[in-house]
């Protein structure tokens, strides 16, 4: 094998995505801790409707107009509006309830505190804030999911499809890599994958809706994205469709920070 080739198969990370609540704005990250179900302060909490169901950027587009904040030493947790208002305080949590988290009930605690007003007038719907029972996230997959990743050619093929720059946010991933060809992560599945100092366990693809269609800022509807991912993605052999990236399990903790290298043991 050529120098050239080899080199396509030693990544590096190029971008941490995390977001406190989910659905809310994405924040970047210089490093991350990922323990088992991925980082502690992503996804911590999550909202769901006065019938008790989760909510997200998929049925509420401006939520990913929020920036979050969750500083888990202080137990406060922070939010701005793109009014520019902020609302802040410390976490104590409330009564438990019982909640549907992609049709699925999932436990969770009530968190008492001024967000879930917050959150409600700036969606127009009422909106409470929980967070999972047990030290839980609220990532799609569980602790098999707490790690998602793709790669910055995989979007560039994308952009190519939809003659247009594509926000890699849009996608909400906690890892992007950079040194691979187009979707060379999917076969990564099944495989471990040392990431900075952790080790992952490669479970799936991770398969798109709606909320990939949304500006990342506004939150508005702006791109086909499903329709630009079936048009060369569909008969693509995937655990998930139309999938665009990966998602696996820690199965070994450590740090993570940007250039660091990521690679199938």
């Amino acid at each position: 094998m050529s120098l050239a080739r080899a080199a396509r198969h030693d990544a590096s990370v190029t971008r941490i995505s995390t977001a406190p609540i989910k659905g809310l704005a994405l924040r970047s990250r210089e490093c991350v801790e990922l323990a088992a179900g991925g980082v502690a302060d992503d996804r911590r909490f999550y909202l769901i409707d006065a019938k008790g169901r989760m909510v997200n950027g998929k049925q509420l587009g401006s939520l990913t107009a929020v920036v979050g904040d969750y500083d888990a030493r202080a137990g406060e947790l922070s939010l701005r509006f793109p009014d520019g208002g902020t609302t802040s305080a410390r976490v104590e949590l409330g009564a438990s309830v019982e909640t549907r988290f992609y049709s699925r009930p999932r436990a969770a605690r009530l968190v008492n505190g001024p967000w879930a007003k917050a959150l409600s007038a700036h969606a127009g719907q009422e909106l409470r804030l929980v967070q999972p029972e047990a030290g839980a996230t609220a990532v799609d997959r569980g602790v098999r999911g707490g790690v998602s990743l793709m790669s910055s050619a995989s979007l560039a093929r994308l952009e190519q499809t939809a003659a247009s720059a594509v926000d890699a946010r849009r996608f909400r991933m906690l890892i992007e890599i950079d040194g691979v060809d187009a979707h060379a992560e999917d076969n990564w599945i099944g495989s471990r994958v040392q990431i900075g100092e952790a080790l992952v366990l490669m479970r799936g693809h991770v398969g798109r809706c709606l909320v990939t269609s949304r500006d990342p800022d506004t939150g508005v509807i702006d791109l086909p994205t499903l329709d630009l991912l079936r048009s060369y993605r569909e008969s693509s052999a995937t655990t998930e469709p139309l999938a665009f990236g990966i998602y696996g399990e820690v199965i070994s903790a450590g740090r993570v920070a940007l250039g660091d290298r990521a690679a199938p043991v």
